[in-house]
């Protein structure tokens, strides 16, 4: 015998339930609306209170020249390999690199002269409204602690090559705005580099871009031609030894010729023969020298990265925060869901002590 599914008594129950749980809101919808407007309210805060943001982006692909193999004794010499994109915000997060972006020199609206990073947050910028409450309300608790510890005048920081940088406590709060400021997105695949920056007005955002872009090229050529920098580095110094010794022994040649002229005694033949070996001795460790000078130079040409620019920095036009129509759907759900939560949290409470009475 077979049964009709629409007639099933666990069918039955669900639409029961659905339907009571419809006429449920509809009953309280008054509160539901009242709970979605109060949020829809501070929504509308939130979205009017956020400063505006503006975000300057660069991209870039870094190429360098193919590293041959250095002829002569500079054989073995290379930059190494290549640096991968993906390795990119390692050097954006270090400390040597924060450090050097607070002194990036920015031009801000309404000053007559620039000002760098660290000194417009310090003294230039104010906190908006919205902040202070944030500062006041969630913030509440690290400023209790802060007041019971008090200040810490030092924070000490150990980088991967092993050295200590102190910073202040105005250093660490600048760290902690650059990371949300600051973004390096590298593209593995296609190898390049998406740099941005996120200030509160357009020309700040281009300058503090571009100067960050110039900067991690900077870091990541250092660090591309260290090796072939120092091999130069060890060559000059050798060469320049060399060329002294090579200078002194041919001025010591031309004065004893000069001297010994006219004469053919065999003591001066032999002291002269010593001279001229010591000469061409010299002169042939100076002559591989120099080659070998040329073939670092050359070497660390051809390890310096050379980046192709596909978007430069250019001043933002239309702001990237706070995307108000978005805050405003967002609190306006998170309302309808609270409205909605609080309505059956409360029915089921009641259900559970009628049945407590009962019971």
């Amino acid at each position: 015998m077979s049964t009709n599914p629409s007639s099933n008594p666990q069918n039955d129950e669900d639409e029961i339930d659905l339907l009571a749980l419809a006429k449920t809101v509809w009953s309280k919808r008054r509160q539901v609306i009242s709970i979605t407007l109060v949020f829809m309210l501070i929504g509308l805060a939130v979205a009017l209170l956020s400063p505006k943001e503006f975000t300057a982006s660069s991209t870039f692909i870094p190429q360098t020249s193919e590293s041959g193999k250095g002829g002569g004794s500079l054989g073995g010499m290379s930059g190494g390999s290549e640096i991968p994109p993906a390795l990119y915000p390692k050097f954006v997060s270090s400390v040597q690199f924060r450090k050097a972006l607070l002194n990036a020199p920015i031009n801000v609206e309404g000053l007559n002269e620039t000002v760098t990073y660290s000194k417009y947050y310090e003294e230039v910028a104010q906190p908006g409204l919205l902040a202070n409450i944030k500062k006041y309300t969630f913030g509440l608790p690290d400023l209790i602690i802060q007041a019971i510890k008090g200040k810490s005048e030092v924070t000490v920081i150990q980088t991967e090559e092993g050295d200590l940088i102190r910073l202040n406590e105005e250093e660490v709060k600048h760290f902690k705005r650059l990371e949300g400021q600051l973004s390096v997105s590298p593209n593995v695949k296609e190898g390049f580099v998406t740099l941005s920056f996120v200030m509160p007005e357009p020309l700040m955002a281009a300058q503090m871009t571009q100067y960050a872009q110039e900067l991690l090229q900077n870091e990541v050529i250092a660090y591309k031609i260290s090796n072939a920098r120092e091999q130069l580095n060890y060559t000059e110094e050798r060469f320049k030894e060399k060329k002294a010794e090579f200078d002194q022994i041919q001025s010591r040649l031309a004065n004893f010729r000069d001297r010994n002229q006219n004469i053919s005694s065999a003591t001066a033949m032999n002291q002269m023969e010593r001279l001229e070996a010591e000469y061409n001795f010299a002169f042939n460790i100076y002559t591989e020298l120099a080659k070998q000078l040329e073939q670092a130079k050359l070497q660390v040409s051809k390890d310096t990265p050379i980046f192709s620019v596909i978007q430069p920095v250019t001043i933002p036009t239309e702001k990237s925060a706070p995307k108000r129509p978005l805050i405003l759907v967002i609190f306006t759900i998170l309302g309808l869901i609270l409205a909605l939560a609080y309505i059956f949290g409360s029915e089921f409470l009641k259900g559970v002590k009628e049945q407590w009475n009962e019971a």
